[in-house]
C-alpha cells in the first residue's frame, strides 16, 4: 500500500506504517535535520524539504506520477505545539493551529482512499471544538466518513505515558471506521478537559485478558551504564535480547549506536543523589531545590526530577530530556536517559538512526509518534482497505 507522510519529523509514523505494510513515496519535513533522519531510514521516499505551504498539489501528483485516487493512504501530524495542554497561549490565532488546511488540501488533490491525522489530545478543546468540526466539514466535503479517538501508546505496547488524538478518514461512505483494540493492560490517569469519552477504556474484567505493561526495564535492560555526559557509540550489547519488546527493537541491528546522553550539571548530580527510583522533586532536601520549586505546592508538577521506576512505564518523552521539566532520570545510574534509551522509550528500532546535534536528536525523538503506535493504527486501516 502507498502512502504519503505530511508533517512526517524524523518519520515515527512512517516507521510504524511501514511495518503495518505500507510504503510511504514522498514525505514533507520543515526542519531540515528532521527530514535528513527521515530520509537515512526512508530511503526510497521522495522528501520535500521546506514549509507545506510553499508545496503545490500539482507538484506533488508530478513527483509521484498518480492520479488522483492512486494513492491509498495520506498521513500527517499537522504541528502541535499551538494545541498543547503544555502551551502558554492556546489561540485559534497561532498559525500553526491552521496548517491543517494544508493537509486537507493535499488530501483534496491526491482523494487517497484513506486519511490520518494525529495530533495532541489538547486540540479537543481549542476554540470550543471548532478545529475538530472544520476537520470533519472539509473531509465530508471529498466524500469520506470520518471518526477521532484518543489513543494511549500504552496499549499498544509503548512503554510511555503518551496520548494522541487520532482522526480517521475513509473514502467509502459504507465502510465502518474502527480504532486499534488495546493490546496492553495499562494504567494511565488524563487530564483532557471534555475528552474522557474520546479514550478507549478496558473494563476490569477484560483487562486480565490483556499483555502486562511493557516496563521501563523490558526496554533498557541490555544497554550498557554509560556516565553522565558519556557516549558507548558505536557499542554492544551487554546482554542477548531479554524479552519480546528487545527482541522486536534489535531485530535488525548487531550493534548498539546513539547509546549517549547529555550532561546534566553538577547541582543536578548532587539532587539525584536523594531521588529512589519512582520519585522525584519530592524527595530533594529543600536547601537543594531550584528556587520554584522551593514555593510549589507538593500536588504540583508531579513529574518533575523524577527518577524512572524500573517497573513502570516512563512519563511522556519530551523534546527535551531535561530533568527539571519531567521523569529523565535514569533508574539506576546517575544521570538523564541516552538518546538511544529515549528511542527505545518511544519504540523505534535500534538500527534507526537520527541525524543532527544530540540536542537535536532528543528533539526529534520526542516530537515522534511512536512506530508501535502508528504500526497499531496502520494495521487497522489496512484491514478497513481490504474490507
Amino acid at each position: 500500500m502507498k502512502c504519503v507522510d505530511l508533517f512526517a519529523g524524523a518519520g515515527g509514523l512512517s516507521c510504524g506504517l511501514q511495518q503495518a505494510g505500507f510504503e510511504s513515496l514522498l514525505a514533507n519535513e520543515l526542519a531540515p535535520e528532521f527530514a535528513e533522519t527521515y530520509q537515512r531510514n526512508h530511503q526510497n521516499a521522495r522528501v520535500i524539504v521546506g514549509d507545506v505551504r510553499q508545496v503545490s498539489e500539482a507538484d506533488i501528483k508530478k513527483l509521484l506520477g498518480v492520479s488522483a485516487g492512486e494513492v491509498d493512504l495520506v498521513a500527517g501530524g499537522p504541528p502541535c505545539q499551538g494545541f498543547s495542554i503544555n502551551a502558554p497561549i492556546r489561540s485559534l490565532d497561532d498559525d500553526r493551529n491552521h496548517l491543517f488546511k494544508d493537509f486537507i488540501r493535499v488530501v483534496s488533490a491526491l482523494l487517497p482512499k484513506a486519511v490520518l491525522i494525529e495530533n495532541v489530545p489538547g486540540m479537543v478543546s481549542l476554540g470550543k471544538g471548532t478545529v475538530i468540526e472544520q476537520i470533519y466539514k472539509e473531509l465530508h466535503a471529498l466524500g469520506y466518513n470520518v471518526k477521532h479517538r484518543i489513543l494511549f501508546a500504552a496499549h499498544y505496547g509503548v512503554p510511555q505515558m503518551r496520548f494522541r488524538m487520532v482522526f480517521i478518514g475513509i473514502r467509502n461512505r459504507r465502510q465502518g471506521i474502527t480504532f486499534p483494540e488495546p493490546e496492553y493492560h495499562a494504567k494511565a490517569s488524563t487530564n483532557f478537559t471534555g475528552a474522557q469519552e474520546l479514550c478507549i477504556f478496558v473494563p476490569p474484567i477484560f483487562a486480565q485478558l490483556l499483555k502486562p505493561h511493557t516496563t521501563v526495564l523490558e526496554a533498557l535492560s541490555d544497554l550498557p551504564e554509560i556516565r553522565n555526559g558519556q557516549s558507548s557509540d558505536p557499542g554492544n550489547y551487554i546482554a542477548s535480547a531479554q524479552n519480546d519488546y528487545q527482541r522486536y527493537l534489535r531485530r535488525e541491528s548487531q550493534i548498539l549506536t546513539q547509546h549517549h546522553c547529555a550532561r546534566i550539571s553538577t547541582i543536578n548530580l548532587e539532587r539525584l543523589k536523594y531521588i529512589p527510583q519512582g520519585g522525584s522533586w519530592r524527595d530533594i532536601p529543600h536547601e537543594l531545590l531550584p528556587a520554584g520549586l522551593k514555593r510549589a505546592r507538593r500536588s504540583d508538577h508531579t513529574k518533575r526530577y523524577g527518577r524512572l521506576h524500573p517497573d513502570a512505564i516512563c512519563s511522556t518523552v519530551l523534546t527535551k530530556c531535561d530533568p527539571h521539566w519531567g521523569s529523565f532520570f535514569h533508574p539506576t545510574q546517575d544521570r538523564v536517559i541516552s538518546v538511544r534509551e529515549a528511542a527505545r522509550i518511544q519504540s523505534f528500532p535500534d538500527n534507526y538512526q537520527f541525524s543532527g546535534s544530540v540536542t537535536q536528536q532528543y528533539e526529534q525523538i520526542g516530537n515522534a509518534v511512536p512506530p508501535l503506535l502508528g504500526r497499531a493504527i496502520g494495521l487497522e486501516i489496512a484491514n478497513m482497505l481490504e474490507g
